[in-house]
Parts: C-alpha cells; sequence; structure tokens
C-alpha cells in the first residue's frame, strides 16, 4: 500500500506539473512536500490509477489510462457528488420506494415497473454502440464502490440517508437502461384532453384548442367512443412518472404542479465562423427542465486514450449528452416527435382478462412480482399488458381496458444513453450517423466542429401509423397499429446553410410538405426561435458574450405584438386606463423588477387567455380545457371577424378591456395601489426545491413562457414549472474560453460547498469558464483526488 501511495502522488503531482512521470519524479517529490494536497482513496475495481480534479466550479475532470477505469471513477464520483439523488431515483424508477419507505409506496412501486424496459437485452445494449454495455457495468461497478467505500467511511454518508431512514443500495448495469418512466414525452395527455373536449363539444371544437402544425384536420378514429375515458385512466401514468419529497418527518408522494403541455424545452443555436467574432463556430444550448436541488445534469470531464468529452450529463448515466470531445460541439433541444398512443380495449364479457383483437379474443400478458415493503412482507403484485404495451387503467363497469403504446419501451430508448454514439464522432457524417438510429428522447442536435462546419440535424423514433394520425385514442383491436419506425435519415437536416445560424427552441422546424408527419401537437410556440434568430441577424458577427447574452435575453415577442394591439384601445374604466396606460409604453422585456412585465404576465397568462378560452369554446368545454397557444390567440386578435364574427373587432376590444382591468386589479391586491412598486419578480419566485427541505431560494424571477431565458410557470399561482439550470456557450477549438453554468450547483450534498455555490451567478446571468486543457484545469484546481486499484 505505501508503495501505491508514493506512485499515486507522484502521478498526481506530475500531471499538475503537465509532464511525464519519470523525468519530473524528483521534482515532483519537492514540490509534494511544499504542499500540494492530493487525496488518495482506493476503489474496488479499478485497473490503473485514475487522477480528478474538482476545479474550482465544482467539475470534476477525470483522467485515466483506459476508457474501463474512466467510466468506473465516472460513477464513483457521481456518487461522491449526487449518491441521494441517484438512489431516489433508480428505486422511483424500479419500483424499490416501499422496500425502503413503507407501504404508502406500494402503489408508485406498482405503476412504475409497468413502464420498466421488458425487451430483449442483447438488443438493447446493442442500439447504443459496441462500447455501451461495458460503459454502463464500469459505471455502476463505481458506483458500488463508493457505496463500499461508505461503509468504512459513514461519516462520509449524505445525510438524507439519515434523515429518511435508510441506506443507498448497490446497482446491477441493467439499472441504467431499464428504467423510462422519466421520459420526456407529451401526446398521452393532449390525447386525452382532446378526447375530452371531443366528448364534450364534438369534433369541431379540437380546432379551437390547440394549432395543429402542420395544418391538419382531426378526425375521430372509427370505433372510438370520446367519452369513455374515466376520470383517473391517467392514473397509474402519473403515478410512475412522479417524483418524491419527504416532508416533516413523513414520507409522502407529491406529484410535479399539473402545467400546460410543452412546459420543457429548450434552446441551441450554433453560428459559423463567418458569423462569428472569433472566425470560430460558436455553440450555445441551455435544456429548460424543472429546476430542483440538485439539478438534473451534471457537468463532467471524461478523458482517457480515444476519447476526451466535457458536458453535461444525467448523474445516473456514463458519459455525457451536451458539450464537445474536442473536435465536434454539440447541444440538443426536443423534437416534437409524437411517441405515445393510448389504446383503449373491448374486454371480453364472459372472461374480463381477455380482449377483442381482430375477430377473437387475445389474453392479456402478465408478469407477477413480489414487491418489497419495509415492515412487512413482500407484496405479490400482478402487472398486465396487452400486445400494444403496459395496461394503465380497467374500467370493469364499461367493460374496457386502457393501455399505453410507446416508442420509449422500445430498444434503445432510455433517455440519452444513445449520447454513447454520437460524443466520439469526429465529423458530420459520423455525427449524423450516430443520430440516424437516435431512440428518446426526440431531440434537434445542433452541431459545430473546429473545420468550421456547423449543422442541424434531429433524430427519434418516429412511428409509422397506420390509418390514424395519433391525436386521439384509438381502439386496440388491431385496426390501428405501427407499421415499425420511419428511417432517421428520411428526416430533414442542415449543414452549413447560406446564412450561418443553425438554431432551434422546440419549434415546428419540418420543411413545408416533407412527407414526413411525426407529430401535430408536440411543438412549442414559435417565439424563442424567433427571438433567437433576431437577435444573432441582428450583427454582422456573433461572439461568445453575444451568446451568453442572449441565454439571458428577456424580450417577449408575444408582449410586444399585444402591445401595438392596445394602440387603439380607450376605456372609462379607471382600472383598464391605467393598465393601458402602463402597458403601452411597455418594450416587452420581461425583467424581474419591471412593473411592466408584471403587469403584462399576470394579464396573458391568467386572464387573457382564460378570457379567450370562455369567447371561442362552449362553456362546459371551456371548465376543462385551457387554450395555452398563443398562436390560436394571435390568430384571433389579427382577425377578429372570422373568430368572432361580424362584431369581430369590437369583441376582441372587449376581451382586451375587461381581462386587462382583472390583471390590473389581481395586481393591486397582490401588489398594493402603486404601479411603481411593482415587480415582476415580486409574483415569480424560484425555489429550488430539494427533497428532504434543503431548498435553495427563493429567487426573484424574470422571463416567460415565450423568452428565451424561459421561465415556465403556472398560470394564476405562478409556481415555476422548469428553467434553464444549465448554460453552456462554447466557443468551438479554442475551448478553454467556453463559458457555463450549472445551478444551484453541482454538488447533490447540502454539506458540500459546491451545493449552492452558483446559485447566485445563475440568477445574475454570470458565467464560468468551462475549462478543457490540463494546464487550465490545473490553475483552476480546488480539490485533487488520485483513485487508485484497491488490492
Amino acid at each position: 500500500m505505501r508503495r501505491w501511495r508514493r506512485a499515486a502522488l507522484l502521478l498526481a503531482v506530475c500531471g499538475a506539473l503537465g509532464t511525464g512521470l519519470l523525468p519530473q519524479a524528483a521534482g515532483a517529490d519537492r514540490e509534494a512536500g511544499a504542499g500540494a494536497a492530493v487525496s488518495v482513496i482506493p476503489v474496488a475495481g479499478l485497473e490503473r490509477p485514475v487522477r480528478m480534479v474538482v476545479d474550482r466550479w465544482g467539475v470534476p475532470h477525470i483522467y485515466a489510462d483506459n476508457t474501463a477505469d474512466l467510466y468506473l471513477a465516472q460513477g464513483f464520483n457521481a456518487a461522491r457528488d449526487r449518491l441521494f439523488q441517484i438512489d431516489l431515483w433508480r428505486r422511483r424508477g424500479l419500483g424499490l420506494l416501499s422496500e425502503v419507505l413503507g407501504p404508502a409506496y406500494l402503489k408508485q412501486d406498482q405503476a412504475a415497473r409497468l413502464f420498466l424496459y421488458r425487451g430483449d437485452m442483447a438488443k438493447e445494449w446493442e442500439s447504443y454502440g459496441p462500447d455501451a454495455k461495458k460503459a454502463a457495468t464500469r459505471f455502476t461497478e463505481g458506483v458500488n464502490a463508493y457505496v463500499d467505500w461508505l461503509k468504512q467511511n459513514p461519516e462520509a454518508l449524505p445525510p438524507e440517508f439519515r434523515e429518511v431512514g435508510y441506506a443507498p443500495a448497490r446497482w446491477s448495469p441493467e439499472d441504467v437502461v431499464r428504467i423510462r418512466s422519466h421520459s420526456l414525452a407529451v401526446n398521452l395527455t393532449s390525447e386525452v384532453d382532446r378526447a375530452r373536449a371531443v366528448c364534450a363539444g364534438g369534433i369541431d371544437v379540437d380546432p379551437l384548442m390547440r394549432k395543429l402544425q402542420p395544418e391538419w384536420k382531426t378526425v375521430v378514429p372509427d370505433g372510438l367512443d370520446p367519452c369513455a375515458l374515466p376520470a383517473d385512466v391517467l392514473g397509474t401514468y402519473q403515478l410512475a412518472t412522479q417524483s418524491v419529497v419527504f416532508q416533516n418527518g413523513r414520507v409522502r408522494t407529491v406529484p410535479e404542479p399539473p402545467g400546460p403541455a410543452l412546459s420543457e424545452g429548450s434552446n441551441a443555436w450554433a453560428v459559423a465562423p463567418a458569423r462569428s467574432t472569433t472566425g470560430r463556430p460558436i455553440l450555445a444550448s441551455d435544456p429548460h427542465r424543472v429546476m430542483k436541488a440538485p439539478t438534473l445534469r451534471y457537468i463532467t470531464h471524461l478523458s482517457a486514450p480515444g476519447l476526451d468529452v466535457i458536458g453535461a450529463g444525467e448523474p445516473a448515466l456514463p458519459g455525457i449528452s451536451i458539450g464537445h470531445n474536442g473536435t465536434v460541439a454539440f447541444g440538443l433541444t426536443i423534437f416534437g416527435v409524437d411517441q405515445e398512443d393510448l389504446y383503449v380495449y373491448q374486454l371480453d364479457p364472459a372472461d374480463q382478462g381477455r380482449y377483442r383483437y381482430g375477430q377473437g379474443w387475445e389474453r392479456f400478458g402478465t408478469v407477477t412480482e413480489n414487491v418489497p415493503v419495509a415492515g412487512q412482507a413482500a407484496q405479490p403484485t400482478e402487472l398486465s399488458f396487452t400486445r400494444h404495451g403496459p395496461v394503465i387503467k380497467v374500467d370493469r363497469e364499461r367493460n374496457l381496458a386502457y393501455a399505453l403504446r410507446t416508442t420509449w419501451l422500445q430498444p434503445g430508448t432510455t433517455p440519452y444513453f444513445g449520447s454513447m454514439k454520437y460524443m466520439r464522432a469526429r465529423n458530420w457524417n459520423e455525427f449524423t450517423a450516430a443520430m440516424r438510429t437516435w431512440g428518446g428522447p426526440p431531440e434537434n442536435q445542433i452541431y459545430a466542429d473546429t473545420a468550421g462546419n456547423v449543422g442541424w440535424v434531429p433524430g427519434g423514433l418516429a412511428p409509422r401509423r397506420i390509418g390514424y394520425d395519433g391525436l386521439l385514442p384509438v381502439p386496440g383491436d388491431g385496426r390501428y397499429e405501427w407499421d415499425g419506425f420511419h428511417d432517421g435519415a428520411r428526416l430533414p437536416r442542415s449543414y452549413n446553410p447560406a446564412k450561418g445560424i443553425v438554431a432551434s427552441a422546440n419549434e415546428f422546424n419540418m420543411p413545408e410538405n416533407h412527407p414526413l408527419k411525426v407529430g401535430f401537437d408536440s411543438w412549442a410556440s414559435p417565439y424563442r426561435h424567433e427571438r433567437i434568430v433576431e437577435a444573432l441577424s441582428a450583427k454582422p458577427r456573433t461572439s461568445v458574450a453575444d451568446s451568453t447574452a442572449l441565454q439571458s435575453d428577456k424580450v417577449s415577442i408575444p408582449a410586444r405584438r399585444l402591445v401595438r394591439l392596445l394602440a387603439g384601445i380607450e376605456s372609462d374604466d379607471p382600472s383598464t386606463a391605467r393598465a393601458l396606460e402602463l402597458l403601452r409604453a411597455y418594450d416587452g422585456v420581461t425583467s424581474a423588477d419591471s412593473a411592466r412585465a408584471a403587469l403584462f404576465e399576470t394579464w396573458f397568462t391568467s386572464h387573457l387567455e382564460p378570457a379567450f378560452t370562455r369567447e371561442v369554446l362552449p362553456e362546459n368545454v371551456a371548465r376543462m380545457i385551457f387554450i395555452h397557444d398563443p398562436l390560436l390567440l394571435f390568430d384571433a386578435m389579427d382577425d377578429p371577424t372570422r373568430w368572432f364574427g361580424s362584431d369581430g373587432t369590437a369583441v376582441r376590444d372587449r376581451i382586451l378591456r375587461t381581462s386587462l382591468a382583472a390583471a390590473y386589479d389581481e395586481l393591486t391586491r397582490r401588489l398594493g395601489p402603486d404601479p411603481a412598486a411593482w415587480k415582476w419578480g415580486d409574483i415569480q419566485k424560484l425555489t429550488f426545491g430539494h427533497p428532504t427541505g434543503k431548498d435553495v431560494g427563493p429567487f426573484p424571477r424574470g422571463g416567460s413562457w415565450h423568452t428565451v431565458e424561459a421561465s415556465n410557470y403556472l398560470p394564476v399561482t405562478y409556481a415555476p414549472l422548469s428553467g434553464p439550470t444549465f448554460k453552456m456557450v462554447l466557443d468551438v477549438g479554442a475551448w478553454d474560453r467556453s463559458q457555463a453554468i450549472n445551478a444551484p450547483g453541482q454538488s447533490g450534498d447540502p454539506r458540500s460547498p459546491h451545493y449552492r455555490d452558483l446559485a447566485g451567478s445563475w440568477q445574475r446571468g454570470e458565467y464560468f469558464p468551462l475549462l478543457y486543457s490540463r494546464a487550465a484545469v490545473e490553475l483552476n484546481a480546488k480539490d485533487r483526488f488520485l483513485l487508485t486499484p484497491r488490492r
């Protein structure tokens, strides 16, 4: 052991000097004696020593002699910084919460088990490339090595485990890929909402709910009764996909707040060298996800012969999904593929264990599992499946059953694990080849490389539906099937466009008349994308600083459009008149300290959109459906006669006036009678919530649903739904000049100095350098570790 420790120390210090071991051995030994701090940790399973330098911002830079050790060290470090987060993720996903938390979680465990991958594991591993299984195996060995290390060092156990009263579990490689219930998908919910609206108001209400892109006319599938959906038809699905919190010493499950569809998204763009102040490409990416402590993403640098990547990934997965490999840079947004269908089955009246398929009856497939429950005997649970997917509801009174068919139970659709292929790409052809078979979630990838190329390529399993469009549930009797999946090579792409800009913000981006119809209602509104292109086009050349500023841009294009409509509106009502006076001078910037932003956002989401909903939908439909689609609203505002009839202009102006008055009165109640004291950030506040209450915040928030600095919130309550906690701007080729931020901090351990250290910088729009070269990393080192083989 003494020999290993001495070698470890020499390796660590010589690496810090940026030279080889033997030529600098004597000098390195003296440098070590001068006070270089290296923590040496024996780690089971390593073949060779691994250096890890954690910089002052909490980013680990891991240097190994081979990728097998690299992934093991990544797993060890992920557990070191995020153990409670990833342990809870694993338990929730595998249906093992009640094993440690008791019977209150049994139903959630049963629901989660329905959405585990249960297919051919050989095909599953093969779909991610030849190194995927080994990477997952070594990664989980690293997690397990840290769990074992904690048994010898119990003082390092994250405090949440003691508070909740259980110990971290060991992992298997299959845990990484079998969990699918955290996949991003939205169409199932909109199918059910659409069916309920059609039940209440007929198919003619469908064009009034959401603008379909491309233009499309929805029809009710033959054999579907849109009224035959129980109120709780999605209860099991929601239970399986919700998160877990602990409060007041008791454990309980709390679903994410219900919000409009598409409440999570992203921005990404790249500019070509001719449009860059550096003469190199610049690539920016900022995913918008639920904002918690710790955050979803974790920045890591992984370096070994044949692989040198840095960027953000999910802490429970090996590799990274957003970043660069020294040659190719990549950033992502969600691409609007409809990957879910709800199937409705007629049950055999004589045997409800069978459902109608074709001309006969087919028996449900069943799997019986024993779910361990703390303090009790294991509970046997029978899970039912049709040929299409897991059964999420049985309505015995109606003699119907309901199952989900989804691409994310196909091989190769573990969210983001497909990045194991593209993170090694050295050029556009290799990158697009990897994206051709991308599974999930469906993504737009923005690309740039050191040769000066930029591009956009989407990917995602897109079902070939036979005889239906996926907008409503369908009977499961065999008339509505998938004929495999579209070839990813048939999706559109762009490489080195003449304008020198590629950008994505979840908008509808399929070219006009493209033969593939991958989805109709899974796209975000176009305003973030419009603003990105507007800002990038306004200058002949863009800098890294311009892109970081653009990621914090709070200009609302909907605000600018609506303010123009107010120019001709007058009112004798005092509240309306004051609101008009305040908004007529509004520039559309939704800054946290803006009174006008407070009024506009309150008006737009909590009063104007509901007023529009009540005006255009039948009363019984309007009670259940909220139109959160500004495209429809602006269609009506711009062409009121077509929407509201011959007196449409008067109707439109009435909606504007009455909703403005209601918003003004609401703000008066909330913030007082003096508009000069109003601030948008006094209404919209963000707290990074932690499962056991180690929250960070609150912070006043600017931005809105439709700004580049996205801040998606619930109408009326203004509770935050999602936003960009991780942001990255890459100077492609001059990598050390790249910038990043990850709020509230890199670590998930509340005792760590990196748990909340980035929250203030994030709030102020400040970044840190995303360092890549060893010299720059060493100059900014805060902690050094040497992971040595445990003998």
